[in-house]
């Protein structure tokens, strides 16, 4: 493993990756993607940022066949990473929503979307009607700063009974203190009876630290973890 956190990233992209996971305000963060936007495949190569191709692949694993007829909403889709690991695993029907303009773009250029919208996720609600996908997906999003775990039941809203849910974080550092709020929320929702929890894979090389401070151990990666949760097919009843 490459010792050293950060070595061998050319440091424009580490200034770039640092600038969007800086405490800034969501709109000053929102332009930061942007403008992001045209460089951003490139960056998250540098990084080997696998969290695409590792919720792909865990929700592809999960899923019951067939998966072409699956609608699928990719939340926080960015340029389309997700869809591009979700296309190769035979899932063709997807939507997505970010709250970049500048990523939408990019994301259609792949003409892997159905129907993408910009909508900034725990500002404002889902554009889709309740019990609508299959499956939903937010990979990277839930972060500090970004998609609050306050936002999960907006995705069980738009999911259908028996539907699942495939959510990414990191466990690095300064996004310990997220990763236990999205944990007790995501627990809460769990004892409540509206979701299972069928998996939570903890995954040592994430994607590339982009400081010392950053890095797990010294190995110059962060680690993260994938959860998939499956809608409970029957309602609360207090719920209704």
């Amino acid at each position: 493993v490459p010792g050293g956190a950060g070595m061998g990233l050319p440091a424009a992209v580490r200034d770039r990756v640092a600038a969007v996971h800086r405490g800034s305000a969501l709109p000053e963060r929102l332009r930061l993607y942007d403008g992001w936007a045209a460089r951003y495949e490139q960056d998250v190569a540098a990084l080997e940022y696998r969290a695409p191709y590792l919720a792909a692949a865990s929700l592809a694993f999960a899923f019951p066949a067939p998966r072409a007829e699956a609608r699928l909403l990719d939340v926080a889709c960015g340029t389309g990473l997700v869809a591009r690991e979700l296309h190769r695993r035979g899932f063709r029907c997807l939507d997505g929503v970010d709250g970049s303009a500048g990523m939408l773009e990019r994301a259609r250029s792949t003409g892997l979307y159905q129907e993408l919208r910009l909508c900034v996720l725990g500002r404002e609600p889902l554009p889709a009607p309740g019990e609508h996908y299959d499956a939903v997906t937010v990979v990277g999003a839930l972060g500090e700063g970004q998609v609050p775990s306050t936002a999960l039941p907006e995705l069980l809203r738009v999911t259908k009974p028996g539907g699942f849910l495939c959510l990414t974080t990191r466990s690095n550092p300064s996004n310990l203190r997220y990763k236990a709020e999205l944990e007790a929320a995501l627990g809460q929702l769990e004892q409540r009876g509206a979701w299972q929890k069928l998996l939570a894979q903890e995954v040592e090389y994430w994607e590339r630290a982009t400081s010392e401070e950053e890095s797990t151990q010294g190995t110059g990666y962060i680690s993260g973890v994938v959860y998939i949760y499956q809608k409970c097919p029957v309602p609360n009843l207090e719920e209704g």
